[in-house]
């Protein structure tokens, strides 16, 4: 749901759903869409050289020939997988799929894209390989950068490495709470030029509009693809592990959980972040963080070192830590 081209946010929606009461004059259904989506979004992005070779899985949902229509117009060559609305070889969210046939085929292209089903969330794969959901916005950044950006903003559980490689870059960074309308209200908020969620595979460009878009983000991957930028953010990128898991907590718990927790890790460590839960600053190249869900029985723990080793022992010291609050207080 968008209010001015933006995603609500929770006190927009209460209003909407429990105060608001209008009287329906009529029940019908009209369909009259006219959508300059695909040349505005060309004009963004401009024409590609090299007729590069795409494979788009459109997992059937709606980036149905609109991802397509978009790559080919800036000058791809598009093949097309699931791209019946009624079936799918995959899973609806591409983030956690392995996305086994497009990685297959994609040894035979340039670059392949996946899209979940409303196309906000996008996962690249190259070479055969699946990147990360945060490479997505990593290279979407990157393409910022070279348009003339300097601003962003960041969800807090974005990885480090964006931001180290925007402030390579000379770009600032502003970090925002977790979620596509938090991002949103950042970026209007700092006047930032592009932003994203890397934990959702999601970039905000808000001179084409405000919310994530992963066909125009798709566009604007492979305009870069063949530039230096393209390989030195993933290049980066890829010194870093991130490690993402769901614990099971009931909701009264919750807040008390995190209180217990911020008493004790403020006794260990020195830099704690409390926009969101509690975000610990283990080093320069390290950090976990700690979210309570305000609608499911789970606390979210999320954790990135450019150590494998340092990520995992993060996370599994963390994950102990949440369990023994959970056990002291329920």
């Amino acid at each position: 749901m968008l209010i001015d081209g933006k995603g609500i946010n929770q006190e927009q929606l209460d209003l909407i759903t429990n105060e608001q009461v209008t009287n329906k004059s009529k029940i019908g259904l009209e369909n009259n869409i006219n959508s300059a989506y695909v040349d505005e979004a060309a004009q963004i992005i401009g024409k590609v050289s090299g007729n590069p070779k795409v494979i788009v899985d459109v997992g059937g949902g709606s980036a149905k020939n609109i991802a397509s229509s978009l790559l080919q117009k800036i000058g791809c060559d598009v093949i097309t997988i699931n791209n019946d609305l009624e079936k799918s070889s995959r899973g609806p969210d591409p983030t956690s799929d392995q996305l086994d046939e497009l990685v297959s085929k994609s040894k035979d292209v340039d670059i392949g894209f996946a899209f979940d089903l409303d196309a906000d969330r996008l996962v690249v794969v190259k070479n055969g390989k699946k990147l990360s959901s945060d490479s997505t916005l990593g290279l979407g950044v990157a393409k910022a950068l070279e348009l003339g950006c300097k601003n962003f903003v960041l969800s807090l559980d974005t990885s480090i490495s964006i931001e180290k490689y925007i402030k390579k870059k000379g770009g600032t960074v502003f970090r925002s709470k977790v979620g596509e309308v938090n991002v949103i209200e950042k970026i209007v908020e700092t006047q930032s030029c592009a932003g994203g969620e890397g934990s959702s595979g999601g970039f905000i460009f808000p001179d084409f509009n405000f919310c994530r878009d992963g066909i125009l983000t798709s566009g604007l991957i492979v305009s870069l693809m063949r530039k230096d930028e393209f390989s030195d953010v993933l290049n980066l990128m890829e010194k870093y592990h991130q490690i993402r898991e769901k614990i099971e907590v009931g909701l009264e718990y919750q807040e008390k959980i995190l209180k217990n927790l911020f008493d004790i890790l403020k006794e260990k460590y020195r830099n704690l972040q409390t926009l969101d839960g509690i975000k610990v600053i283990v080093d320069e190249d390290s950090w976990f963080l700690i979210r309570k869900s305000n609608t499911e029985n789970i606390i979210r723990i999320s954790t990135e070192s450019n150590s494998l080793e340092d990520a995992r022992n993060i996370h599994l010291q963390t994950k102990e830590l949440v369990k023994q609050s959970y056990e002291q207080i329920k």
